[in-house]
């Protein structure tokens, strides 16, 4: 689990039904928290979103979050129990994931087994449908955002951080650069229009880290990241692991980081894929 900043308070601070115990992670435009309800002592996240820092783009985007939330009732999304408003803030109260993100659970574990890929694979596949059902694309997907709830041998992925999605109907186009680097789709680094099929790149690039411990391609800018991107005719799989990865994993995460947008896997053709879709280790 990401290691927590305490408050230099003598006392924790109080926004609604909740204190404010530790701060988690910040941004320009919101802060989060980890937090306890005064009364049943629960442990939760608090998001406060300073809405006077808010752009039209990222207004829009909160919408599409707390929209998106309130209705999304799904294990393998975070849940969104109450939003309420204090001081030109919003504060959304999320459900609090003991088992950290999927970031610290790789740094943790290094390479993770083909098996164990696949079921985390098909949890956020599962995740990824409701998103889909709804026509909104997440455009930050990454390790940091999917968090883990449950034991070691039952673990829960979670979707979470909606921050930056979006709505976005079949056949239209988005043009908003936003989202990770390392994650980030080329016709999103190429300031191109892009469709949902920048979530399915985020995901190719998230089961290759779960595969070799390490993110498919990287730069010492995104003006390098690209080109290391576009120069690529392997996908740089370590050579330790190769033998062992069955052809059925290989092709799905060399077919969701094709570069031309146009050959990639659309979510449909992911989530129906054999390797989402097989059943067990040795199946």
């Amino acid at each position: 689990m990401e290691p927590e900043t305490p408050l230099n308070l003598s006392k924790y601070v109080r926004v609604g039904d909740y204190l404010l115990k530790s701060k988690l992670r910040q941004s320009s435009s919101s802060t989060v928290w980890k937090a306890e309800h005064v009364l049943s002592g629960d442990v939760v996240v608090v998001k406060q979103v300073y809405l006077y820092k808010l752009n039209n783009h990222l207004k829009s985007c909160l919408d599409c979050e707390l929209s998106f939330l309130s209705s999304a009732n799904h294990p393998n999304i975070i849940r969104l129990f109450e939003t309420f408003q204090a001081e030109n803030c919003m504060f959304l109260v999320i459900e609090f994931c003991h088992g950290g993100n999927l970031a610290s659970y790789i740094r943790q574990h290094g390479r993770v087994p083909e098996h164990t890929t696949r079921k985390f694979i098909q949890q956020l596949g599962a995740g990824l449908e409701i998103l889909h059902s709804r026509h909104i694309i997440h455009r930050d997907l990454k390790p940091e955002n999917i968090l883990l709830s449950g034991l070691d041998g039952d673990v829960v992925l979670k979707i979470a951080d909606f921050g930056l999605s979006c709505n976005l109907h079949p056949g239209k186009y988005a043009e908003k650069v936003c989202g990770s680097p390392l994650y980030m789709a080329p016709e999103v680094l190429e300031f191109k229009k892009y469709d949902e099929k920048v979530d399915m790149w985020s995901v190719g690039a998230i089961l290759f880290e779960l595969l070799n411990g390490y993110p498919p391609f990287c730069g010492r800018n995104n003006v390098q990241l690209l080109k290391n991107i576009k120069s690529c005719t392997n996908l740089p799989f370590s050579q330790l692991i190769l033998p062992e990865l069955h052809p059925d994993c290989l092709e799905l995460c060399s077919k969701l980081l094709s570069t031309n947008p146009v050959d990639r896997f659309s979510f449909n053709e992911f989530y129906q894929h054999i390797f989402i879709r097989r059943k067990g280790v040795g199946n």
